[in-house]
């Protein structure tokens, strides 16, 4: 095994899958020359040339709706959108398009497209560059929804995501770019066929007291508190949804029933948020296991603050997810603390 950065992961797998199929071919916004706003493209357009490395006006809903068309006619376009925040001027092509063309001519045509965007908060980079809008995407049927949390995930993720005949959107939390962890030592070949299963959550951590739900940054942060926890004599069960559309529910509903309790921390807002349908999909699927209700922790309900104190406290943290889950073990009579 290697020890590298998820930034390094996703750029290694998309050359190695540039090099294994000469349809897949990379657009956006200063990916070329720049190399990308995150390096995540460093490297490809020399290696690649101006044919498969595509830059781009800032025009996501041009570029994004040539994507959509360079797809149904059997390229396999990856389209960096620099933040998901642009993502919104280019709404109408990924919903009202991609999503929707395979179903409206009975399949006659595949939209075999990626979009790599990076989202959320703690970056200082001001309330219209933090957000974290999966939901707008994670509702969508037609639309595959995946937030890998460590760089094996990331390479796993983008190759799958690649190889699938679905438009796929493939959430990086700026957060994460710089976090470290193993892949296996072949990664970046482009004959590895370690490639994701679509909708399939894991339990990263085995626990008995109580399950503790995130995706994306919040899944690694998940097992920070479990970790720290542990200390405290609190076993915590983590499980990573690792995909939000189609959604696993199975493993994490399975999960709540071994424990009989459940906290759910996310990086978006909690009003209308992904915890929102986990934890009704845990009432229908473990109520009678549950021996408490289902908590959640999220980002507090504000256009994110610039500040970084204001940023700090807006997002969830380990420690705020750490008295949630005391809190609800307290309810169910665990002595914490």
């Amino acid at each position: 095994m290697s020890v590298i950065t998820y930034r390094q992961a996703l750029r290694d797998t998309l050359r190695a899958e540039m090099v294994r199929d000469e349809n897949v071919f990379v657009m956006g916004e200063e990916i070329g020359l720049f190399e990308g706003s995150y390096k995540i493209t460093e490297g490809l357009l020399k290696e690649f040339g101006p044919r498969r490395v595509r830059d781009t006006p800032i025009a996501e809903e041009g570029f994004v709706g040539a994507a959509v068309g360079a797809a149904m006619l059997g390229l396999r376009p990856v389209v960096e959108i620099m933040t998901i925040n642009f993502s919104l001027i280019a709404i109408d092509q990924i919903i009202n398009h991609a999503a929707k063309i395979y179903g409206m001519f009975g399949g006659q045509t595949s939209v075999p497209m990626v979009i790599r965007t990076p989202g959320g908060g703690g970056q200082q980079l001001g309330a219209t560059h933090s957000q974290n809008i999966e939901l707008f995407y994670s509702f969508v049927p037609g639309l595959k929804v995946l937030a890998p949390s460590t760089p094996a995930e990331a390479s796993a993720m983008l190759r799958a995501a690649i190889r699938d005949d679905d438009p796929v959107l493939l959430l990086e939390n700026l957060g994460l770019y710089n976090s470290k962890g193993e892949v296996p030592d072949d990664y970046a070949e482009p004959s590895n066929d370690d490639v994701a299963t679509i909708g399939r959550a894991k339990v990263t951590r085995e626990g008995s007291d109580i399950t503790l739900i995130g995706y994306s940054r919040m899944a690694m942060v998940a097992t920070q508190v479990a970790e720290q926890l542990a200390e405290e004599d609190i076993d915590v069960e983590v499980v990573d949804l690792r995909s939000l559309r189609p959604l696993d529910r199975q493993t994490f509903v399975d999960s709540v029933k071994k424990t009989g309790a459940a906290v759910i921390c996310e990086d978006d807002w909690l009003t209308y948020g992904i915890g929102a349908e986990i934890a009704a999909s845990i009432q229908e699927g473990a109520f009678d296991y549950l021996d408490a209700p289902v908590r959640r922790v999220a980002m507090a309900e504000v256009p994110m603050p610039y500040a970084k104190p204001l940023e700090t406290a807006a997002l969830p943290s380990i420690e705020s997810i750490s008295t949630v889950i005391k809190e609800t073990l307290s309810a169910v009579g665990k002595r914490v603390g």
